[in-house]
């Protein structure tokens, strides 16, 4: 069962042409675990950022990247001015 968007599948909105962004953050080994969850939170509640993939390096950094959707807005003007 494939989650839906807007009344369509992913993969029917991958097909069609649906684009994500990326920004990837580097979390020093110095942030703890609850100010880097609080980071996270804050981009995914206000920018509409989710989660893609994060690595753990053997000193303690993180990258975490991050995407959301491209939103193309079509016209709904009609075209047919003579």
């Amino acid at each position: 069962m494939g989650s839906r968007l807007a009344g369509r599948t992913r993969s029917e909105w991958a097909a069609e042409g649906g684009q994500y962004e990326y920004r990837v953050l580097t979390i020093p080994r110095t942030t703890s675990r609850n100010d880097a969850r609080r980071l996270l939170t804050e981009q995914a509640e206000y920018g509409r950022w989710e989660l893609a993939r994060t690595l753990l390096f053997a000193g303690g950094e993180r990258k975490v990247w991050l995407r959301r959707k491209i939103i193309r807005v079509r016209s709904t003007l009609a075209e047919t001015l003579d």
